[in-house]
């Protein structure tokens, strides 16, 4: 069952808002574990990992956090963002706004056009299979910081380490850690 931590700010309506929103964000990642099964993935290890999805939320999602991520936007770069759309469904409900962007190219100019308080990125996109990476490197090299999280098909530790030394914040197909991840830089991103 969720709880409403620190729940001492008062407001009108502020604390049921914070509930229904720390709800919904439970609601779409617990779908997000179940519709992105890892390999071979049995329906006891979906239950756990859903349960684990609402209590990921239910520890992470303070009111403090739903401020900040109100004032977040985030490019999401993909090549198919149906496969995402209960990640995004979970931080929107925390009041995180994305862009899409469908190639690396699409990414680079809408980087140019805004800034961005994270940026997520799939790894393969016709034809460049490693196109996380491009983007990544790209992005580096102009000297744009921007947190940068890889959500793709492999956690690998080779892949981890792999994207952690070019630059990225992480790597991970599990919607638990990206959700973890995307509020750690939300956080640290504003206040630095």
């Amino acid at each position: 069952m969720l709880t409403w931590r620190n729940s001492h700010y008062k407001g009108a309506g502020f604390e049921a808002s914070g509930k229904r929103k720390q709800a919904e964000a439970a609601a779409a990642l617990a779908a997000a574990s179940v519709a992105r099964p890892e390999n071979g993935i049995v329906p006891q290890t979906a239950a756990r990992d859903a349960r684990e999805a609402v209590e990921v939320v239910a520890d992470l999602v303070t009111p403090r956090v739903i401020r900040r991520a109100g004032r977040s936007a985030v490019l999401w770069v993909d090549d198919r963002p149906a496969n995402n759309i209960h990640e995004r469904q979970a931080l929107e409900a925390l009041g995180v706004t994305f862009v899409i962007a469908l190639s690396t190219d699409e990414a680079i100019e809408k980087l140019k056009a805004q800034s961005f308080d994270a940026i997520i990125s799939d790894m393969g996109r016709p034809p460049d299979p490693q196109a996380g990476y491009t983007l990544l490197d790209k992005i580096r090299s102009s000297g744009d910081r921007t947190p940068y999280i890889i959500y793709a098909s492999s956690r690998s530790p080779e892949h981890q380490a792999e994207a952690r030394r070019r630059g990225a914040v992480g790597c991970t197909n599990r919607p638990n850690e990206l959700f973890e991840m995307v509020l750690s830089v939300l956080g640290k991103w504003r206040e630095g």
